[in-house]
C-alpha cells in the first residue's frame, strides 16, 4: 500500500496461532469484542459497512471494508467524515500454528502537529488491539488494554 508522505502509523505483532484464526478475529465482531470494541453490527464484508462500538467510551465509527482477502488482508476506511483514514491488515503466515500481523493506518490529515499527533494515537492504539488480540488467542486472557487505557475518574 502506498502512503502519502510517509504519514502512517505502523504496529506489527506474532500471534501464535494458525492464520485462519488470527483472521476470523478481526472480521468477526463476536470475536473482536473480546479484545478490541465491545459491538460490531456483523463481520466484515468487502464493499459493506460496519459500525462498531466502544460501550465504555459511548462511542460509535463507521467502517466501510474495501479489501477482503481471506487469511491475506483486510482493508478499511474509517474516521469522522472529515478525517477518514485507510486501516491495512496484513496476516503473514510464518508457519501453521504463527501469523505475524502488521497494521498500517494512513491518510492523516491537518498540519504537522495533528499529523504527529494522530500518528503517535493509532500506533499506541494499534499496539494494545495487538497485544490484547494476542493474549486473547494464546492465552484465552482479557486483558481490557483498551477499556483500561482511558479509566474513568481520570482527568
Amino acid at each position: 500500500m502506498k502512503t502519502e508522505n510517509n504519514k502512517y502509523a505502523k504496529a506489527e505483532m506474532l500471534i501464535r496461532k494458525p492464520v485462519s484464526e488470527v483472521f476470523q478475529a478481526f472480521i468477526d465482531p463476536q470475536i473482536t469484542s473480546k479484545f478490541w470494541f465491545t459491538k460490531g453490527s456483523g463481520k466484515l464484508e468487502e464493499n459493506q459497512k460496519t459500525e462498531w462500538t466502544w460501550e465504555m467510551y459511548g462511542f460509535s465509527l463507521s467502517v466501510t471494508t474495501l479489501v477482503i482477502q481471506e487469511n491475506k488482508k483486510i482493508v478499511i476506511e474509517w474516521g469522522n467524515p472529515d478525517e477518514i483514514t485507510l486501516v491495512e491488515w496484513v496476516f503473514s503466515p510464518l508457519n501453521e500454528n504463527e501469523t505475524f500481523v502488521s497494521i498500517t493506518n494512513s491518510g492523516f490529515h491537518g498540519d504537522t502537529d495533528k499529523i504527529i499527533d494522530q500518528v503517535r494515537n493509532s500506533t499506541e492504539g494499534f499496539t494494545l488491539v495487538l497485544a490484547g488480540a494476542k493474549a486473547y488467542l494464546e492465552h484465552n486472557l482479557r486483558l481490557n488494554l483498551v477499556l483500561d487505557r482511558f479509566p474513568k475518574g481520570l482527568a
